[in-house]
């Protein structure tokens, strides 16, 4: 099983993202570096602010989400985890 991150946008999404999106991105580097990240990118284009993170475990994501820019910067309004059991998996 692995577990969706959710990510829903703030109203503001676009200018608070260029100020957050390094550290950011460096959280996300530093969760895949580690082998709990699997996949994680923005949906639509052009971008709504929506985006999706599939991790190893809940508690992954959920230790993500505690330190997040995007979180603690107020770039998303909500998210949710879901549980995700991957058909074709190796």
């Amino acid at each position: 099983m692995k577990y969706v991150l959710e990510y829903h946008p703030s109203e503001n999404f676009l200018a608070l993202a260029r100020e957050h999106g390094a550290g950011h991105r460096a959280r996300l580097q530093e969760f895949h570096d580690r082998g709990v990240l699997l996949l994680a990118g923005p949906l639509d284009e052009p971008p709504s602010g929506q985006a999706l993170a599939v991790f190893t475990s809940q508690e992954a994501a959920e230790e993500f989400l505690a330190g997040d820019p995007f979180v603690a910067g107020g770039v998303v309004s909500r998210w949710v985890i879901r549980p995700w059991h991957e058909v074709l998996a190796p």
